[in-house]
């Protein structure tokens, strides 16, 4: 599934609908995108996208670059103003960073949305993991050691829908049995953590541990990942855990000082 597969279906008749057709429009892949482009992913009559892209980038929320047209940087600045990824973030990166200097492998924070993870922050060196994550990108559930550790922890309702479903192959490794899927993830429960071998990409494999709310409710994962030919996932299984140990612990100290006085 597409990261646009997943998006709710707008009313294009209205404004709003049209901007945000237009926004959605773009993937993080673009460098910039033409009108023409443009017009072919969103559908809309050319003099239409003609005014409303003018309309955008007249309150900054797209640059035109001479010759096409991206994001602008206050879309990253409204998207840093999202309460819960802030506070997420300002909290795991300390960690993120410690679980980095130990393994000098690509290190990500996940967040779930339905049935995918959308991938908010990664930290990674020179001799990176080619993964196919990048940050504000997606991926489904249960191909990945953060989905699969986030699908493990989740509600029996979600579990039974991605299950259920087709289960989209990725790679040669990428498990598409329910009843395998449905073994790792009790694994995954039993023991914390959760692995993907070479199951979203060739050449990966990842360990990857839940940050849990006081409800045992997971609101993100974190994970490391490397190269098959060198990096060992089950070796850093312990160091992974307790960072998002470190990181649920943390949160929940943070709302206990906020909460309001009863």
């Amino acid at each position: 599934m597409s990261a646009r597969a997943s998006l709710p279906e707008v009313d294009t008749n209205t404004v709003l609908g049209k901007v945000v057709t237009i926004l959605w429009s773009f993937t993080p892949d673009d460098q910039e995108v033409t009108l023409a482009e443009l017009g072919r992913r969103t559908g809309l009559a050319k003099g239409t996208l003609h005014r409303v892209v003018n309309d955008l980038v007249a309150v900054r929320l797209l640059e035109w670059t001479g010759s096409g047209y991206r994001l602008s940087g206050m879309m990253f600045e409204l998207g840093m103003r999202a309460s819960v990824e802030r506070r997420l973030l300002e909290v795991a990166t300390p960690f993120m960073q410690d679980l980095y200097e130990r393994t000098h492998e690509t290190v990500h924070l996940g967040v779930p949305e339905d049935t995918e993870v959308v991938y908010v922050s990664k930290i990674g060196g020179h001799r990176r993991a080619m993964s196919p994550s990048r940050i504000g990108g997606r991926m489904p559930l249960h191909c990945t050691a953060i989905g699969k550790v986030l699908l493990a922890h989740s509600s029996a309702e979600l579990l039974d829908q991605v299950v259920g479903a087709k289960l989209q192959r990725r790679t040669p490794r990428t498990i598409t049995a329910p009843g395998i899927l449905r073994r790792q993830l009790e694994r995954a429960r039993e023991t914390g953590v959760a692995y993907e071998y070479e199951e979203s990409a060739v050449g990966i494999v990842c360990v990857a541990a839940p940050v849990l709310d006081a409800n045992d409710v997971p609101i993100a994962a974190v994970s490391v990942t490397g190269a098959v030919t060198s990096f060992r996932p089950e070796a850093q299984a312990v160091s992974v855990k307790a960072a998002a140990a470190g990181i649920s612990a943390t949160l929940a100290r943070r709302s206990q000082l906020v909460r309001p006085a009863e």
